[in-house]
């Protein structure tokens, strides 16, 4: 089965609530894909729709990795999950990847019938109202909030509020443990010579290794 959600051969007419995550996954980690389960798990989602970023819009002049490397990883880490699927939407579409851009389009192919769930981190939703039409976007999807124990709240808090305020399908806050894995610490790890197992998916760690990312 194709892991692209542009061409998945499921039933699109029997997905009622789609989960959409949207990162660089530069490289997927265990965070991503505990908090894809358990938003999955509380929000009863038929789909979680792993989302590699192209070009991100909110990252000028930090270093990624290619898009076809970051798809891989994600693809691999997701192969074991029925639930889970990847898309290429974003790294297939020119230009800067905005999120309303590819929650109209999965608005699009699933039609009014589908609840849209936008998974995003803590760290990306304090900067929402910088998202290209911020206030659309929070009008078309449900936005799932994920943070890590002993996240700092008071500024989320304050705006997520403002967020609530536009929302017409509601803003919620997922405290997920494991969000404490960073991707930034796992490439810091990788161009040091120090361990990163048991942080992401084995099939994952193989492919830094294979591919030269991160040294």
């Amino acid at each position: 089965m194709t892991h692209d959600a542009t061409s998945v051969k499921r039933d699109v007419g029997k997905i009622k609530r789609l989960g959409i995550m949207g990162g660089t996954f530069d490289p997927i980690h265990y965070g991503h894909l505990v908090t894809a389960e358990v938003a999955r798990v509380k929000f009863g989602l038929d789909v979680v729709v792993f989302v590699p970023s192209g070009v991100p819009p909110h990252k000028h002049g930090v270093e990624i990795s290619p898009g076809r490397d970051r798809y891989m990883m994600t693809v691999l880490a997701t192969a074991t999950n029925p639930y889970f699927e990847v898309s290429r939407v974003e790294l297939d579409r020119p230009g800067p990847s905005y999120t309303v851009d590819t929650v109209r389009e999965f608005r699009t192919r699933y039609g009014p019938g589908t609840e849209l769930y936008f998974i995003t981190g803590a760290d990306a939703a304090v900067e929402i109202f910088t998202w290209k039409d911020a206030h659309e976007l929070l009008k078309m999807c449900a936005f799932i909030v994920a943070t890590r124990p002993g996240y700092c709240t008071t500024r989320l808090e304050a705006e997520l509020g403002r967020a609530r305020a536009v929302s017409t399908h509601g803003v919620f806050v997922l405290e997920v443990p494991a969000l404490a894995i960073s991707s930034t610490d796992i490439r810091a790890r990788v161009k040091h010579g120090d361990p990163i197992r048991y942080l992401l998916p084995e099939s994952v760690e193989n492919y830094i290794r294979k591919a030269g990312l991160y040294l």
